[in-house]
């Protein structure tokens, strides 16, 4: 079986993911959408916050740890990849960049017949792109000037720092195969709850606080090797008409059973809605995180 999931995240001012810089105006990265542009997030960002929270939240054992003090990102592994002993190893992947002379190197050191020198991910995702387009708002904040007598100054005068922002929420796909979970169903359960509670995403949170956490999330559970519908299929209402309105039809576009909805978009759907919903097999759960735990038993097995 596959998983297929769509998390919107609530709505907020944000000035997350700052990919570069003109002068002193700090930008938000963006993506063209028709005649739009609309704010992005990256999905390495994101896998990065799920790692910290699997390492440092649910104490798994990870290889990688990110360096905070350190001039440029950096990491430290504490060993060559090894996915039946690290869960990041397990569920992000990873690519060793060697020459044919250091491979041979290393295959002698690590001294384990399955060692491979790179790994498809686990976990699938893609951009995270905002549900409104930008509207070429700013906001300005000021550094001030450090004084003569500082133990340290960072400036020789004081600046005016310039900086995009929006307000909207996100919305983000990301895909699971159950071959692939298998071997680590403990590990994949604990990505599903990260996903549930996702924040500290890279970029400006360290300023800016945004969660990534599903304020909705849709779900397919299916045999078939694609989702079948617009995975970026979240309206700037909050609905997800394709999918909604597709099981709803008679005959229906889609299996009812094999879908799955939490959140806000149960919250606000209609008693009407949502009792037909149920009748055509959908699971409805009004909170997003025990969805992703339900779903967690169904997919992997167990309790």
């Amino acid at each position: 079986m596959n998983l297929f999931g769509t998390v919107l995240t609530y709505p907020a001012p944000t000035a997350n993911y700052r990919g570069e810089s003109e002068l002193n105006r700090t930008i938000i990265q963006k993506i063209t959408d028709g005649r739009f542009d609309y704010p992005i997030i990256s999905p390495e960002a994101m896998r990065n916050a799920l790692r910290e929270i699997l390492a440092n939240k649910y104490e798994l054992p990870c290889n990688r740890e990110r360096l905070h003090d350190e001039e440029q990102l950096a990491v430290r592994f504490k060993d060559y990849p090894n996915p039946d002993a690290y869960a990041d190893d397990f569920l992000f992947g990873y690519l060793v960049a060697a020459s044919s002379k250091d491979r041979e190197k290393i295959r002698k050191e690590v001294n384990r017949s399955e060692f491979t020198f790179k790994r498809d991910s686990v976990l699938r995702m893609n951009l995270a792109k905002a549900l409104e387009p930008y509207r070429f708002s700013s906001v300005f904040t000021q550094s001030p000037l450090s004084t003569k007598d500082s133990a340290y100054k960072n400036s020789e005068s004081s600046a005016l720092l310039h900086r995009e922002t929006a307000h909207t929420a996100f919305q983000y796909p990301f895909a699971l195969n159950g071959e692939d979970c298998k071997p680590k169903p403990d590990w994949v359960r604990a990505l599903l709850n990260a996903i549930g509670e996702l924040s500290d995403v890279a970029g400006n949170h360290a300023r800016s606080y945004f969660e990534m956490a599903p304020a909705s999330i849709v779900l397919r559970m299916t045999s078939r090797l694609v989702a079948g519908y617009q995975t970026y299929g979240f309206t700037s209402d909050g609905k997800f008409p394709e999918v909604v309105d597709g099981i709803l039809r008679d005959p229906p576009d889609y299996p009812g059973e094999e879908f799955y909805m939490g959140g806000k978009i149960v919250k606000e759907m209609s008693a009407d809605h949502a009792g037909k919903l149920a009748e055509r097999g959908v699971m409805l759960d009004r909170d997003p995180s025990r969805l992703l735990e339900r779903i967690a038993s169904q997919f992997l097995g167990g309790k």
